[in-house]
């Protein structure tokens, strides 16, 4: 076996040398030949030989070249619809066991077998995850490649379900290459730097992450928690550095405030609902003065439904004198206007509860935060005025923060309701401003 390993890995790099064109870069037959090599390998060692060469010359390939290859493995290796037509009519006639196994493995493209022999090579996982962050980036302009994402999607799905998930604190004694990446991947309030990052992980903040052991040292998504007193409402004393953190033990509400996912690979695949299962566990354990689990989370769509319905002159939701009066929202400075901030509150605090609660996608919230967390079993519990009065905020949100309550005892109730008929559950509070 050691023999054959050699040969293959000598062979495979010579091939691989001599496939490629006086400019250093793969053709499309060289890159083929390499989907074909993988796929027809039938030994084990060789077959990792293989899969490692076909990883190190998915690397070497620019834009042009990653586009060929998703293009092959979409046309060339994608399902065979005579072979499903013919399996699908013999199992109609039969339905046996025998004609069921054989349809199905008809119905399955050989790319998908492809993606599961390159993940034999060292690094097998993270060049998959990278050849879908590729790919995602180009399928806006490459419609026809849908159905390959769709196969690399149910993929990673089974690669990466809970099951296989570790989850894992992150503080100040966590290693240096991990902490660099929380401040790379955070999503929702950027970091400036270790000085945010020591703050964010202070002895009244906690941090949590999941990871999976085919990605060792990378995060596949995490959380910030801020421990404090009854609902936060503003963002800005949670990030504010020079604020002296306060004792945990004396915190009765623990904030969700920042949940950033890090592999842009493993988009459509979630994770952020067993997270933040998990986490109320962790911290109810540690920390038993805990009554309430609440999240201070953007409105991310707010600003632009806004604009669509200011666009629409016939809009059920805005009177003529509210139109008018919406009109400095496209002033960069209207909400350091005190008079004007007072006067745009009521209305903007009323739209923002409608569009939470009413406004819909394919019979979903058209809000993804509120999709995510009401589909969790959350409750849209309040609405901050002025809550993010950063540029992104303003801009996104109209300076509008929320907070969705985790409580336990309604959180499956809750979540049945919402598969059921996509209502999205809310307080008292929030059907006032209605």
């Amino acid at each position: 076996m050691l023999n054959q390993l050699l040969n293959s890995i000598a062979d495979a790099g010579r091939d691989l040398w001599q496939r490629r064109g006086a400019d250093g870069a793969l053709s499309t037959d060289s890159i083929q030949a390499l989907c074909d090599d993988l796929l027809s390998t039938r030994g084990e060692a060789s077959g990792i030989a293989v899969a490692r060469d076909v990883a190190h010359a998915y690397h070497a390939l620019d834009a042009e070249g990653r586009i060929a290859l998703f293009s092959i493995l979409s046309d060339r290796f994608g399902p065979d619809t005579k072979r499903i037509a013919e399996t699908a009519q013999t199992f109609r006639d039969r339905g046996d066991l025998d004609s069921y196994l054989a349809l199905s493995k008809a119905i399955e493209p050989p790319r998908q077998e492809f993606f599961r022999r390159l993940n034999m090579a060292p690094g097998g996982t993270r060049t998959i995850v990278e050849m879908r962050s590729h790919l995602l980036q180009v399928l806006p302009e490459h419609k026809e490649l849908k159905g390959l994402d769709e196969d690399l999607k149910h993929i990673l799905s089974s690669w990466f379900n809970r099951g296989f998930l570790t989850l894992e604190r992150i503080d100040w004694h966590t290693p240096a290459d991990i902490l660099e990446r929380l401040i790379q991947y955070e999503a929702v309030h950027r970091m400036d730097g270790w000085d945010d990052l020591r703050r964010r992980l202070a002895r009244d903040r906690r941090c949590f992450a999941f990871f999976h052991p085919a990605l060792p040292g990378e995060p596949l998504i995490f959380v910030e928690v801020a421990l404090v007193h009854g609902l936060a409402t503003s963002i800005q004393p949670l990030l504010d550095r020079t604020e002296e953190p306060e004792d945990p033990a004396g915190a009765d509400t623990a904030i969700f405030y920042s949940i950033s996912n890090c592999q842009n690979g493993l988009a459509g695949i979630s994770f952020g609902n067993f997270l933040i299962k998990q986490v109320v566990h962790e911290l109810t354990r540690d920390l038993p003065g805990l009554k309430k689990f609440a999240t201070l989370s953007p409105v991310p769509g707010f600003c632009r439904w806004l604009e669509s319905q200011m666009a629409d002159s016939e809009s059920d939701l805005l009177s003529m004198d509210e139109f008018d009066q919406l009109a400095p929202l496209s002033q960069d400075d209207w909400h350091e206007d005190e008079k004007l901030g007072k006067a745009l509150r009521p209305v903007l605090m009323r739209l923002c509860a409608r569009y939470l609660t009413e406004a819909k996608s394919r019979g979903r919230p058209a809000d993804p935060v509120t999709r995510f967390h009401i589909g969790n079993g959350a409750q849209l519990e309040q609405i901050n005025w002025m809550g993010d009065t950063s540029r992104n905020g303003l801009t996104q949100s109209a300076g509008m923060l929320v907070n969705y309550l985790y409580d336990l005892k309604t959180i499956e109730r809750n979540h049945e309701s919402f598969a059921e008929t996509g209502a999205v559950a809310h307080s008292s509070q929030v059907r006032k401003l209605i």
